[in-house]
């Protein structure tokens, strides 16, 4: 996924005096809480939350630093240091508590309150999107949808109406939508989202392939899926050896001689 822009999250701090896991030096609980979490640590928690509750679904009680970083596809020092930057250390010998890592996670990723998500743009994306129950099982429930087309308007996915565009500002301030998702074509992506900004809405995860202008305090993600083809189309050129592995081949310069030779 491609970003527009980001601030690093606020998180809770969680202490913990249990001793490390794997013989790490203790973590200052003070020093800890002092710092922010970086955004690329905050990724990774969602993953590991991710694995840590299937885990928890299959009755798991514990479950090692190498077991989690290798089910998460990081290594265990990364995972440990992540862990650490919120408070969270394993036990020598038996590691993590599973059904407690998954509730400082949460604390930490802000999913101890709700969330109300409304999605504007249900053409064929928007409309498999409003159909997809994870986000209701992973606490994220679709609480309004919005067109502009009269033959979507009045129609129900999942439960929901779809509802004009207009009453974007009332009805997501009625609602108490806090995540926004747009998945409208491009023209129409800009005013969407100053109709969503204008109920409240600071969080917003954009589908639709232009940039958005937010004001300070609005948090934007970019999903842009043909971006993200075009990266795996470089991998897979630089595997089948059709592209240089470290950047464009500089063309050679001549020597005088050879200059004047040719």
């Amino acid at each position: 996924m491609t970003v527009d822009r980001g601030t690093r999250p606020a998180r809770r701090p969680v202490r913990s005096a249990r001793a490390p896991e794997d013989g790490l030096a203790p973590v200052d609980p003070d020093d800890t809480g002092s710092r922010p979490v970086p955004e690329a640590t905050v990724a990774r928690l969602a993953v590991y939350l991710r694995v840590l509750t299937t885990l928890l679904a299959e009755g798991r009680g514990t479950v090692s630093s190498e077991e989690l970083a290798a089910a998460a596809g990081v290594n265990s020092a990364k995972l440990r240091k992540d862990l650490s930057l919120i408070g969270s250390s394993g036990v020598r010998g038996v590691g993590y508590d599973v059904s407690r890592l998954v509730a400082e996670v949460e604390a930490t990723l802000g999913l101890t309150r709700p969330h109300a998500v409304a999605l504007v743009g249900v053409g064929n994306l928007g409309h498999a999107l409003a159909g997809y129950g994870g986000f209701a099982q992973r606490g994220f429930p679709v609480a309004a949808l919005f067109d502009v087309d009269p033959a979507l308007v009045g129609t129900t996915i999942g439960g929901v109406e779809v509802e004009h565009a207009d009453t974007i500002p009332w009805v997501c301030a009625e609602r108490g939508v806090t995540i926004g998702v747009v998945a409208t074509p491009a023209p129409a992506a800009q005013q969407v989202c100053d109709h969503l900004v204008t109920a409240g809405v600071r969080s917003i995860l954009n589908f639709a392939p232009t940039v958005l202008a937010v004001p300070a305090g609005v948090e934007v993600r970019k999903v842009d899926l043909a971006v993200e083809m075009q990266v795996l189309s470089f991998h897979v050129a630089r595997r089948h050896g059709t592209v240089p592995a470290a950047g464009p081949t500089a063309t050679p310069r001549q020597t005088p001689r050879e200059a004047v030779s040719r």
